[in-house]
């Protein structure tokens, strides 16, 4: 009975990423998350925030 086997893939060295450019100024982007979302960060359309917790302001609960 004959069996089966895969050749293991070849070795492929890893080269230099991928150039990306914002798409509203068309400079080349660096940053990881601007490379992700595809604009830089001054022509990002949505705001950006360092944690996803917002503060928000709420008046004291009485009696505490």
């Amino acid at each position: 009975m004959a069996t089966n086997r895969q050749e293991a893939l070849p070795v492929v060295e890893s080269g230099s990423r991928r150039r990306v450019w914002c798409r509203g100024c068309r400079r080349e982007l660096t940053d990881r998350e601007s490379r992700l979302r595809g604009y830089g960060e001054e022509c990002d359309p949505q705001p950006r925030h360092e944690s996803a917790r917002f503060d928000i302001d709420q008046e004291t609960i009485p009696g505490l």
